[in-house]
């Protein structure tokens, strides 16, 4: 009855503009669901790196993309449309729904309730329960400082004798998120790494996760006004890259690696390989239906094992291979940018520090050229001049809510 429902429900998404494909999975093929934010066809940004990952991950797992993904896309961060996807996808024959925005969880949480008989999954988010509901995200705070040593090291060698300077940052929200004020900081205390107390990282908040014509016009601002010549950013497009290029400056990006858009300016980007966690979530949930299929009775029971199989939410960072940054552009990074990343990367890896550790990093050159990293105490401050006190990797679920000292809102 419910499938019935979603099928009628389907075209009540489409007059409402949002793109879905048609066709309902056959009951005996395991079928994947994926709502996104944005469309399936961008070339870069936060839904191509999603899409890139399920489709990938589906490649893996030896699954057919063609046949067994559905996907309901550009759909808005709305409460009632993200429930209406759901059940489009549900009349598709969907075992599993992964929701890739933050503002879906509150839809997320409730259709996981209504249909026991399938798993969610839903990234950035913080809600679960323990049958069929889980969440996933990382540490890409971790990738945030290496791409902040690539433009530290960057900034210095444009101009080794500056008493000061400015780095821009085009972010979707600063302190609202844990998410993005946690990247802006450790973006910041990468590039301190390099330059101290000269550097200012000068944030402009969007005030939404993608808008492609104010994430242009934000780093042009940091660019013309700001004395900024590296953009960083936290948003959906590669437009803040797009615009450090046009002016002969510099950036690094976010979700993919943006050095096609940006040849001539893009520095290296956060990534995140999606793949690693979908992988791990789709070959939980398929394994639940197999149960199913081989054993008959309420599938419920089998798909109310998801949480259990899957090992419950998800939280993976450099040394599970989930973050990292992307190859550094040979045609704009200092020479010894690489070493410099390995070395710190070597460090995280180990579990021997983390950027929030209450440890800053210091760098030793030897006449060799090889770098050795030097962990030494330091005092997180905010950007108020008070202590911040100790973080854990709670900060992915929402612990942060500051800026660290050399960080400015403009």
């Amino acid at each position: 009855m419910k499938k019935i429902l979603a099928l009628g429900l389907a075209a009540t998404l489409s007059a409402a503009g949002v793109a879905a494909f048609a066709g309902c999975g056959a009951e005996d093929e395991f079928v994947v669901g994926a709502i996104y934010i944005n469309s399936q066809t961008d070339t870069a940004g936060y839904t191509y790196a999603h899409h890139n990952g399920i489709t990938k991950a589906m490649e893996q797992l030896k699954l057919d993309a063609k046949t067994q993904l559905k996907i309901v896309d550009n759909v808005a961060e709305d409460t009632e449309t993200v429930k209406k996807a759901v059940d489009t996808l549900v009349g598709q024959g969907a075992d599993i729904v992964f929701g890739i925005s933050f503002g879906y969880i509150d839809a997320l949480e409730e259709k996981a309730t209504e249909y026991k008989d399938i798993a969610f999954s839903h990234a950035t988010g913080y809600k679960s329960n323990d049958k069929n509901f889980n969440n996933y995200f990382g540490r890409i705070y971790q990738a945030r400082y290496l791409a902040g040593v690539v433009s530290g090291l960057k900034a210095k060698a444009l101009d080794a004798n500056a008493s000061s300077y400015n780095l821009g940052y085009v972010s979707a929200y600063t302190t609202e998120y844990a998410e993005t004020c946690s990247g802006i900081n450790a973006y910041a205390l990468g590039v301190q790494s390099i330059l101290g107390d000269s550097v200012t990282v000068k944030v402009k908040k969007l005030g939404e996760w993608g808008n492609e014509t104010n994430e242009k016009a934000y780093a042009e601002d940091l660019l013309t006004n700001h004395g900024c010549n590296i953009i960083a950013q936290h948003c959906d497009s590669a437009q803040p890259q797009i615009a450090a290029a046009a002016a002969n400056k510099f950036g690094c990006g976010y979700n993919s690696d943006m050095t096609k858009d940006a040849p001539k300016g893009h520095l290296t980007a956060p990534i995140w390989n999606w793949d690693v966690y979908y992988n791990k979530a789709i070959s939980a949930a398929k394994k639940n239906f197999d149960e199913y299929k081989a054993q008959g009775g309420n599938k419920a029971d089998y798909m109310g094992k998801y949480v259990e199989t899957v090992g419950g939410n998800y939280y993976g960072g450099l040394k599970e291979g989930f973050v990292d940054i992307s190859a550094l552009n040979a045609a704009t990074v200092t020479e010894d940018a690489q070493k410099y990343v390995d070395a710190v990367k070597a460090l995280i890896v180990a579990g021997t520090w983390d950027v929030f550790s209450g440890k800053a990093l210091t760098y030793t050159v030897g006449e060799n050229g090889a770098i050795t990293v030097t962990p030494v105490d330091s005092v997180l401050t905010k950007n108020d001049n008070t202590p911040a006190g100790a973080v854990t990797d709670a900060v992915i679920t929402g612990s942060m809510d500051y800026l660290v000292k050399g960080v400015t809102e403009v």
